[in-house]
């Protein structure tokens, strides 16, 4: 990775699909589906189960996420698997999720070495 590279301005239609990947990322559901996806494949109803939310919701936000080319699918007989895109899409949440982590108090997660690679619950989230 170059980090110092100089980069010209983006143009017009490339800053509009980077646009709609944060779009994407706007939403609570869509971040808790991707987490989950970080370092696996899985199906609606184990996505669901892992989210808390009913899978026809999760369904949806699926939909959204894959035709931002966000999230891909893997068929295996009658079950279809779900997975991140590509390694880009895996930082990307990956480093979203660390940053966000930097505005509470202490050492982040991510920094300690006894660190649990799950995001709080929301109404845990809420009470700290």
């Amino acid at each position: 990775m170059n980090a110092d590279r100089q980069q010209g301005p983006l143009d017009e239609d490339q800053v509009g699909l980077v646009v709609e990947v944060f779009r994407m990322l706007a939403d609570p559901t869509r971040v808790q589906v991707l987490w989950a996806l970080v370092d696996r494949e899985l199906a609606v109803n184990d996505l669901a189960g892992q989210v808390g939310k009913p899978a026809p919701s999760v369904s949806q936000h699926l939909a959204k996420l894959r035709m931002a080319r966000l999230v891909r699918t893997r068929r295996a007989g009658t079950t279809i698997y779900y997975s991140l895109e590509n390694e880009h899409v895996r930082q990307l949440v990956v480093d979203a999720v660390h940053n966000a982590e930097h505005a509470g108090p202490g050492i982040p997660p991510h920094h300690r070495t006894d660190a649990v690679r799950e995001l709080p619950a929301r109404d845990q989230a809420v009470a700290e």
